[in-house]
């Protein structure tokens, strides 16, 4: 009895817990689609003109309108876009109301990163963000030849002499041509909770599987043939 009682209850507490991590897993799903739903909504809220001190915290997705000038000077972003390729993001200065903030404007792939870029006077419609694009695997920004691997506010606004304070381009009129605007959304936010949990389930159904194969090979042992 203790062949089958050992191993049956070792296979029920492993299974337990793969299943409770599955389950949690779940929860982490619902809070996850929760905070997706609560930035979309802050995403596509209504516009409010800029902050006069930006706050990651409260700030963050903030919708925007403005009207300004695209200053000429840019910082070439390293970026790639599904089925398109690699390319670079484009970070001008924008002159508005008397300040100057950064402007994502958007893609252009390689080929088109030296083709001149015309500024002017623009309306924007956008979005405040403070991007974490770095890494541990992030090489440091190439000022000198401007190729950056990602969007650090401060130096960038150093370099062009903004207040760091970045705005990513949804909507440009007129349009910035040959810049494809890349808007905020939600879209890479890292959302697998329910692979986990479908993996923890088929890991408990695993277990449990293997537990009765065991404890049926106890019973049953193979009998030498004669």
């Amino acid at each position: 009895m203790k062949r089958v009682i050992v191993p049956l209850l070792f296979g029920l507490i492993g299974a337990a817990i793969l299943v409770a991590l599955g389950q949690w897993q779940l929860q982490r799903l619902d809070w996850k689609q929760g905070i997706l739903a609560e930035i979309e909504g802050r995403i596509s809220g209504a516009a409010l003109p800029l902050p006069a001190t930006g706050d990651p915290d409260t700030d963050r997705f903030q919708p925007v309108a403005l009207r300004g000038e695209i200053l000429p000077q840019e910082v070439h972003v390293l970026v790639s876009v599904k089925q398109v390729g690699a390319g670079y993001r484009i970070i001008s200065p924008f002159v508005t109301g008397g300040r100057s903030v950064l402007l994502d404007r958007g893609f252009v792939p390689v080929e088109d990163v030296g083709i001149e870029r015309p500024g002017g006077v623009t309306e924007i419609t956008g979005n405040l963000h403070w991007p974490d694009d770095r890494n541990p695997s992030t090489p440091e920004n190439d000022v000198s030849g401007n190729i950056w691997f990602a969007r650090d506010i401060d130096q960038m606004a150093q370099i062009l002499d903004t207040e760091p304070l970045l705005v990513i381009a949804r909507e440009v009129a007129p349009a910035d041509p040959g810049v494809a605007p890349l808007p905020v959304s939600t879209e890479g936010i890292p959302n697998d909770h329910l692979q986990y949990a479908i993996t923890w389930f088929s890991l408990a159904a695993i277990w449990l599987f293997m537990t009765i194969s065991y404890i049926w090979r106890q019973q049953n042992p193979k009998r030498d043939e004669p």
